[in-house]
């Protein structure tokens, strides 16, 4: 008589679990075959993988490892050289090449950073940086954090961090030096615009956590910050009031923080009756996710092309309205100055072009183009210009700038009393 042997369950999944390894491990190799990749192992038993160079690069990679290995080989102190950071620094140094400051490299940590900057919670002094000239320059102090409150304005260049030179740094490597553990101090060499000499600025680093969004609505004598402008007198003795909302960036929790403030405004509205207008503030605002300038523009917009996207590979994309806005008929005004980039212009450029706000104070940044953030191995990150952004009219801002319909300039950034821009938009809504 024939018995029937019983397997264990343990033994089948031990057998299946090999046999899925074996199809990974076979697909895997099957993939780093077509793509010419071999497999060693480091004496510090580390598996290293191999990639020849692609056969559409017509370059010899040869003078690059022997370079590496002159290194290894005479430097004088071979204890500290770290292979690792070599390796960032020769993909950094490829990146940089380009000639383009928002296509770059960012090793882990870096990358970590600049997540945690569109998270809106992070440890340092509370300023975007940018690049202008081949020279590390801050785009906006954040309201209300460290730099501000040390004097660092916007169009500030950073000359040296901590008794560093920032020549030749990149944005990542600026941004690396000057972050910090809270309560630990950073010295910013800085050379103000329209000065004639750089001054030594100490800031001490504190937990930056900032909301995206502000709103209030007040009458002008209420408004603190133009208490000391010129007219005020006259402008406080206007009836009525007017509704202000800040956006500082467009980020993570932007589009909730928004949705928020905009309800908390309307339900204003209706307890103060109708108001004279609103002021949005785009002032210091560096910019943020593309998508998150369609969301904002939205909201004013009826229907139509906030912004259109021309690709790398010849391509176009138009970002239309993408929602039904809630405030579609208010008069409003935008302010936007110099530190006002990106994602902040494209807002700001669409309200004009379908002449739907007026657009008061400087000039703007002017960044028009499209960084395509890419995961990389190990937490590392590349960001790569794949795209330029034309306003609904076709302008290309790039290095130009949004120019605004009513120009104020701020002579002292300082005085907290003393804001000219938001003392004429006020102005313009009370006549």
């Amino acid at each position: 008589m024939d018995t029937m042997r019983i397997v264990p369950f343990s033994r089948i999944r031990n057998s299946v679990l090999i046999l899925a390894l074996l199809f990974v491990a076979g697909g895997a190799g099957y993939q780093l075959g077509l793509r010419k990749t071999q497999i060693s192992v480091s004496p510090e038993k580390r598996l290293i993988l191999h990639q020849e160079t692609p056969a559409t690069a017509a370059v010899d990679f040869s003078l690059f490892w022997d370079v590496w290995s002159r290194l290894f080989r005479f430097y004088i102190d071979r204890a500290s050289m770290d292979p690792q950071k070599m390796a960032w620094g020769a993909i950094s140094g490829m990146v940089n090449s380009l000639g383009d400051p928002y296509t770059t490299f960012l090793p882990p940590k870096e990358n970590k950073e600049f997540k945690e900057d569109l998270g809106g919670a992070f440890e340092g002094i509370g300023a975007q940086l940018g690049m202008r000239e081949n020279r590390v320059i801050v785009v906006a102090p954040l309201k209300g954090n460290p730099a501000e409150k040390a004097g660092i304005l916007a169009g500030d260049t950073i000359l040296k961090v901590d008794g560093e030179e920032t020549a030749g740094w990149s944005v990542q490597q600026a941004v690396t030096k000057i972050r910090g553990l809270r309560g630990t101090t950073v010295t910013l060499n800085i050379f103000h615009e329209k000065s004639t000499k750089p001054v030594d600025i100490a800031i001490v680093r504190d937990t930056i956590v900032v909301p995206s969004v502000e709103t209030w609505v007040k009458t002008p004598s209420e408004i603190v910050e133009i208490s000391g402008t010129p007219g005020i007198r006259e402008l406080s003795a206007k009836p009525g009031k007017v509704a202000y909302l800040r956006l500082s960036r467009f980020g993570d929790r932007t589009n909730d923080e928004w949705n928020k403030a905009v309800e908390d405004m309307l339900v204003a509205q209706r307890a103060n009756g109708k108001l004279k207008g609103m002021i949005f503030d785009l002032r210091n605002n560096p910019g943020g996710y593309l998508e998150g300038a369609v969301f904002i523009a939205s909201e004013f917009i009826k229907s139509g092309v906030v912004v259109s996207q021309a690709n790398s590979d010849n391509t176009k994309q138009d970002y239309t309205v993408a929602r039904q806005g809630r405030l579609l008929d208010i008069p409003l005004i935008v302010l936007i100055n110099k530190g006002s980039a990106s994602a902040s212009e494209i807002v700001a450029g669409a309200l004009r072009d379908y002449k739907r706000a007026t657009l008061v104070g400087e000039t703007s940044f002017g960044k028009g183009s499209v960084q395509t953030p890419q995961e990389l191995g190990g937490g590392a990150g590349l960001h790569i210009t794949t795209a330029k952004w034309l306003l609904p009219k076709g302008d290309w801002i790039h290095k130009i700038g949004v120019k605004p319909d009513v120009e104020v300039k701020i002579d002292d950034v300082t005085n907290a009393t003393g804001d000219a821009q938001l003392a004429k938009a006020v102005e313009l809504l009370l006549k």
